[in-house]
């Protein structure tokens, strides 16, 4: 009598053949064990007998991981807590002084002007609008001056949204103008396509100093420019945070097709679902910030390049949280080359991958012209996954156990060994380009380096 076929066996090769791939891709593709469940979700969908005999191990796996299945974590609320205090007149960029002739439009709610949105109606190219300091309730604007300055003035000027939106899109609207804006604080932004900002740029230039984005569905989002236009964005001293989307990402930071955009001593943190910082720009200068998702954070990517182009990332504290929705921390090229120069220049970074069970420090796509790794300072388990024209020169690994307060993001070494100094490049052009004259301090400050680096990694200041 022939012997029938007994589930067990189906099972129990359906196991091996789970296990055996799970193990080569945890330990090749760099995936963490969550992410290799889900995939292996998504695989077996359709195949019902396949699912039950599979579900008791991967129930029971996930448990013991703490990896919970991908419905089970949209469900989690993504909590965001109250802004931080309004900023006193201390705690803000001093004012550059205008120039002779300069009009200047004084927003208070206790004197001629008290909207926001009045000042923008009335102000030509070139005025200067203070706003004076605190708290404006649904006064959103559309900017359509070719140059101006608007500042918070005696302290933070915080503009709640309150479910009002300019151009169902942000709560400003920036078109086509050379912008200078400080000391203000954009929060609460929603808009009926989830991808209301606190600022929606839409070409020109525009510098951001000491400004808080809190809370919107995208801090800062720009529009995709056409090609070959000079439009540029420089983010200085600011803070990025608690950008989500009910069902969908929300990134903190989120530039398309324009120029170039240079971000330094910023703060970005807890994001839902999305990036930190996510740029199409073609020239990208990512120097000394510190970018950690931190407990709560949802984010995916810390730090994505989905197009290439050129970018230096120079100096930065870069962290990912174990609760991450993907494991990469710093992608380049995932979407495609779009630029036609493409090179990603790390140097004097610290990557720190707080996951227990794997990682991928950074991922570079087939085809970039120039990939260079200098003097980065690796923390926890993971890879690197660089692809094309690669130099890599003096990137140590470390566990938490090496730092000051890893648990607090502080980042400072006990005691370095002399094999942890900072070492130069034989290329003298790539040298200038990768080694930092400056450090991140938090909160959101740029202290200079007397001379070289001491130490690979984003920290020269250390603690016995």
């Amino acid at each position: 009598m022939k012997k029938s076929f007994r589930p067990w066996w189906l099972a129990a090769a359906a196991l091996l053949a789970i296990t055996v791939s799970a193990w080569w891709a945890y330990s090749e593709i760099g995936r963490n064990p969550g992410e290799l469940m889900d995939y292996a979700d998504r695989r077996l969908l359709g195949h019902p007998r396949l699912q039950w005999l599979t579900q008791p191990f991967e129930t029971f796996l996930r448990a013991r991981l703490d990896a919970p299945p991908l419905a089970e974590r949209a469900q989690r609320p993504f909590l965001v807590p109250t802004p931080p205090p309004r900023r006193g007149p201390t705690e803000i960029r001093t004012p550059d002084a205008v120039g002779a002739g300069v009009k200047v439009w004084r927003v208070s709610p206790q004197g001629n002007l008290p909207r926001i949105s009045n000042a923008a109606a009335l102000a030509k190219d070139g005025d200067v609008i203070e706003i004076e300091a605190g708290d404006y309730h649904g006064d959103v604007a559309l900017w359509m001056q070719k140059r101006l300055t608007i500042r918070g003035v005696n302290g933070a000027a915080r503009i709640f949204a309150d479910g009002r939106n300019a151009e169902d899109k942000a709560i400003w609207v920036i078109r086509e103008g050379d912008f200078d804006i400080s000391n203000i604080d954009f929060i609460g932004a929603r808009a009926g396509d989830g991808n209301g900002a606190g600022i929606r740029f839409e070409g020109g230039s525009l510098r951001l100093r000491d400004c808080l984005f809190w809370d919107n569905q995208m801090g800062l989002l720009s529009s995709n420019m056409v090609q070959g236009a000079k439009v540029t964005v420089l983010v200085e001293g600011s803070e990025f945070a608690y950008s989500h989307v009910n069902g969908r990402w929300g990134h903190n930071l989120y530039v398309g097709w324009l120029d170039q955009l240079t971000v330094s001593h910023s703060y970005f943190h807890h994001a839902g679902v999305g990036h930190l910082l996510k740029s199409r720009a073609r020239v990208n200068n990512i120097l000394y910030n510190r970018l950690t998702d931190e407990s709560g954070g949802r984010a995916s990517y810390e730090l994505e390049f989905p197009n290439g182009g050129i970018a230096r990332v120079i100096g930065n504290v870069i962290q990912q949280q174990r609760d991450t929705e993907h494991s990469v921390i710093v992608a380049f090229g995932a979407e495609g080359y779009k630029w036609p120069l493409n090179q990603l220049l790390m140097g004097n970074n610290t990557l720190v991958n707080d996951h227990p069970h794997g990682g991928t420090f950074f991922r570079v796509a087939p085809g970039a012209d120039k990939v260079v790794l200098a003097n980065n300072l690796f923390v926890g388990p993971g890879r690197t996954q660089p692809q094309g024209a690669t130099l890599v020169h003096n990137n140590p690994r470390l566990d938490w156990d090496s730092f000051v307060m890893p648990a607090r993001h502080d980042y400072r070494l006990r005691n370095p060994p002399a094999d942890l100094s900072w070492s130069r490049l034989a290329d003298e052009e790539l040298n200038a380009v990768l080694q930092p004259h400056a450090q991140y301090v938090h909160p959101r400050k740029l202290v200079p380096l007397a001379g070289p680096p001491l130490w690979v990694g984003a920290e020269q200041r250390t603690s016995p």
